[in-house]
């Protein structure tokens, strides 16, 4: 069943109208009909089964046939902080996190960055990674569409991740797998999580450093060296095995 997101559902109506982009999604490209099923998430993790009632040449009307909580999200909300990644390795990031769980994606601009970010092109670059990020959530049937935020340097990402309840940092020379297995259980009951993935090179020391005086825990992903783009998605596989419910 195909999915939409439609913010400020009154669940105690009886139609829920779609604007924008998605009508000619729905008209042109999926060529719905009237009397079609879909499923329309809210964004904050309920469901709407809907039958399209009448379709319009700016509006999609549906009725709302069923109401459910999604069962999609994981019980504790993951915020990736990536170091930023060369060419367009984000946006695959950005796409597999999404299906992975991630609740945000935040880029972040290390020491060993090799990207050179443009502040005009900037808000582009954000808009076009919240665009690839409600697409994964349509497409991995997500109750909510996972937040890109705008880039962060190392230092404003370790104050950012004061205020979850647990962070992780993928390290090589952290304890071993049994140690990482243990703190990998101990997840669960929190509400929040971050994980730091360095770039290409990875880390610095003193950025490692920071994040283990702010509190962050050095995991070991085990014996073989993972590129960026693999290593925050391996945390998040485990970490989804480990907590689905």
């Amino acid at each position: 069943m195909h999915r939409f997101f439609v913010d400020g559902i009154n669940s105690q109506g009886d139609n829920i109208i779609i604007t924008g982009d998605d009508v000619n999604h729905i008209k042109n490209v999926l060529r719905l009909k009237s009397g079609d099923e879909i499923l329309v998430g809210d964004g904050n993790g309920m469901d709407y089964q809907c039958r399209i009632e009448d379709i319009a040449q700016d509006i999609v009307t549906a009725n709302i046939v069923d109401v459910f909580k999604n069962a999609a999200e994981l019980p504790v909300k993951i915020t990736l902080f990536q170091g930023m990644p060369k060419s367009d390795k984000l946006e695959l990031i950005i796409q597999k996190a999404v299906e992975l769980g991630a609740y945000e994606i935040v880029p972040v601009l290390t020491k060993r960055t090799v990207v050179k970010i443009d502040d005009k092109k900037a808000g582009k670059k954000i808009d076009r990674y919240k665009g690839i990020a409600e697409s994964a959530g349509k497409q991995s049937g997500r109750g909510i569409i996972p937040e890109v935020k705008p880039f962060m340097t190392f230092k404003q990402a370790i104050e950012y991740a004061k205020t979850l309840d647990m962070n992780l940092i993928p390290y090589e020379e952290a304890k071993g797998i049994e140690y990482s297995r243990e703190v990998i259980k101990d997840i669960k009951g929190k509400k929040t999580l971050g994980i730091f993935i360095g770039p290409e090179g990875g880390f610095a020391k003193e950025e490692v450093d920071m994040a283990i005086a702010m509190g962050a825990k050095c995991i070991t992903l085990g014996n073989r060296i993972l590129r960026t783009e693999t290593a925050g998605l391996a945390v998040l596989s485990i970490i989804m095995f480990e907590l689905d419910e």
